[in-house]
């Protein structure tokens, strides 16, 4: 079916005699047959975003709708790739019309011609249901795609094909009660709008190990749940995005560049190819899609990509994995919103935003979560999602910011103070908050006892009671604080420059293992144990805190794993010792 256009406003464009076409129905617009996704329908009238450069369209130039709703391919062939953000492959892109797109390239998103090896786990007889796995395919050395009865499917397998196909061919046949036989391949398809179904989603429950110590030990995210990074500009949101996308323990990690710089994203491709993964040695990239729609790419497409991008998730979820989505940054897909709300001349709502601004935030973070996959195996699977926010000016009191944590239970609040201070992450640690806190204290107190949640309310009680000595500090100086106050002042400095900074351009430091950062953390907890102690029996305050353990503490983060345990025993020893002789001269005193 075909209509015309009657308007061209940027990115939207009005056309008439499409009255059989549906609201989210894919078009291909004009000559060069652009794609395109329409909004709303009046009549037989539609307003259709288009996802490319609109420039020399006009009305008159006819409109085609293809009957289907803006989807995703599914498949062997996503990992170790990247997309724009309707799915379109950039490499071959550029390999067929150059380093400048030109528009209306229409590259299939995954691979025609490449052939996989299929090896079946079901075979012919077997009663399969939706998400059963008929085969896997090892996509690359890290990863193994399993290939699954899609949903809405179920029945006898008739027949499975071994050996290697390209993604279009049938691997198997099914036939469900009713005699109908479907012709299975290695391709699914799903609309990006809707979310993936499941058999049952869990509370979240076990901790994403990041690396970093603020993060784990403080502010710990589940796999399975939300998180938020707002920030102003120069504090770090993508490069703790990047952190967390290197480090992080999940099976995939999806990183979407939503309208941050070209820059930001060439980063990432320079060098998430030569980064080893830590879990098994290979190329980062064999586990990661990066889907790019920076801030000089069509704006609708802007719109799209979190779509496409918590969709691929949710398809790796399916089989069991556990998939991180990080999205950089929400606040410029909202930005796409408001644009094309002010083509469609909706009423705005706060600062322009359109008024359903709140809702879509909620249908993308709700589909985070710990499920129990379809199938009949009891597979588990988990899409964490992570949203960096980029208020303008730092202020987290616009609306973005505001419907964000509304909705995520965790929020990393970046501080350009600590930025500017070279502290990085420049978390701050009294305005940031962890929901998911309770609900993994029986795993952390598995894994490690009493003690690890113990020290981590310690220091965050040490670090508020530093905030509040600070203001005393500031209007009569730090001699006027008692000796106990000034060991407070001594300790909180430790646990911010030793525990929390980190330096991700060192190895040793870029990453911590839950068992170091608990040690870390100790080591400076046990020094203040100590030293009140000490204090308690006269000992000398200035004495305590220039010990020799003291920059033995600040340097331990430094050691790699192999060394640290030792390391750890010996300056926990040394500063015994120390303090001991010092609390000894002031008993003689």
């Amino acid at each position: 079916m075909s209509g015309t256009i009657t308007k061209v406003s940027g990115p939207l464009v009005v056309a008439e005699g499409l009255a059989d076409a549906n609201v989210s129905d894919v078009v291909r617009v004009g000559s060069q047959r652009l794609i395109g996704e329409i909004l709303n329908m009046t009549g037989d009238s539609a307003s259709i975003q288009v996802y490319e450069e609109t420039s020399g369209l006009g009305p008159g130039a006819a409109v085609e709708t293809t009957g289907m709703p803006m989807s995703v391919e599914l498949g062997p062939g996503m990992l170790d790739n990247i997309y724009d953000g309707i799915q379109r492959p950039l490499p071959e892109m550029r390999a067929l019309s150059g380093d400048c797109i030109t528009r209306g390239t229409d590259v299939p998103a995954l691979n025609r011609e490449k052939k996989w090896d299929f090896v079946p786990v079901a075979k012919p007889g077997d009663r399969v249901i939706a998400g059963d796995v008929l085969g896997t395919v090892q996509e690359t050395s890290a990863i193994l795609h399993k290939i699954m009865v899609p949903p809405g499917i179920s029945g006898e397998v008739v027949s499975v094909e071994s050996g290697e196909h390209v993604v279009t061919d049938v691997i198997a046949v099914v036939k469900d009660a009713k005699g109908v036989e479907h012709r299975l391949q290695m391709l699914q398809r799903w609309p990006v709008r809707i979310a993936r179904p499941y058999t049952k989603k869990y509370v979240p429950s076990r901790p994403m190990n990041s690396g970093q110590r603020i993060i784990d030990t403080l502010f710990p995210i589940a796999k399975g749940g939300t998180a938020a990074v707002p920030g102003p500009f120069g504090s770090g949101k993508t490069v703790v995005q990047h952190q967390l996308a290197k480090w992080s323990d999940v099976d995939i990690v999806i990183y979407i560049g939503c309208g941050e710089r070209g820059n930001e994203m060439t980063d990432v491709l320079m060098e998430f190819p030569e980064l080893k993964d830590p879990r098994n040695g290979e190329p980062l990239m064999k586990r990661t899609v990066l889907i790019a729609n920076t801030s000089d790419m069509p704006v609708a497409a802007r719109e799209a990509s979190i779509y496409t991008g918590i969709t691929i998730a949710e398809y790796f979820r399916d089989m069991g994995y556990d998939v991180a989505v990080l999205a950089d940054s929400t606040s410029r897909w909202a930005e796409a919103l408001r644009e094309m709300s002010g083509r469609l001349e909706e009423m705005p709502g706060e600062e322009g935003y359109p008024a359903y601004l709140a809702s879509r935030l909620s249908q993308f973070y709700e589909r985070a979560g710990c499920v129990e996959c379809l199938g009949s195996d009891d597979r588990q699977g988990s899409v964490t999602a992570i949203g960096a926010v980029s208020p303008p000016g730092g202020d987290i009191s616009e609306p973005v910011s505001q419907a964000t944590m509304r909705i995520v239970k965790v929020f990393w609040a970046l501080d350009s103070s600590l930025a500017y201070a070279r502290h990085f992450p420049a978390i701050n640690w009294l305005t940031s908050y962890s929901l998911y806190v309770d609900t993994l204290r029986p795993w952390y107190t598995e894994q490690f006892g009493e003690a690890y949640m113990s020290n981590r309310e310690k220091a965050m009680h040490i670090l508020q009671e530093e905030s509040e000595l600070q203001e005393i500090v500031h209007l009569v100086g730090q001699d006027a604080l008692s000796p106990a106050d000034r060991l407070t002042m001594e300790t909180a400095k430790m646990i911010r420059e030793d525990f929390l900074q980190q330096n991700a351009f060192v190895d040793e430091d870029a990453y911590s293992s839950y068992a170091k950062q608990f040690r870390l953390l100790g080591l400076a907890l046990h020094y203040d144990e100590l030293c009140r102690e000490a204090l308690s029996k006269g000992a000398d305050m200035e004495a305590l805190f220039t010990i020799s353990a003291r920059e033995k503490i600040g340097r331990a983060k430094m050691a790699d794993a192999g060394t640290f345990a030792a390391d750890y025993d010996a300056i926990d020893a040394l500063m015994k010792k120390e303090v001991e002789q010092i609390a000894a001269g002031g008993e003689d005193a």
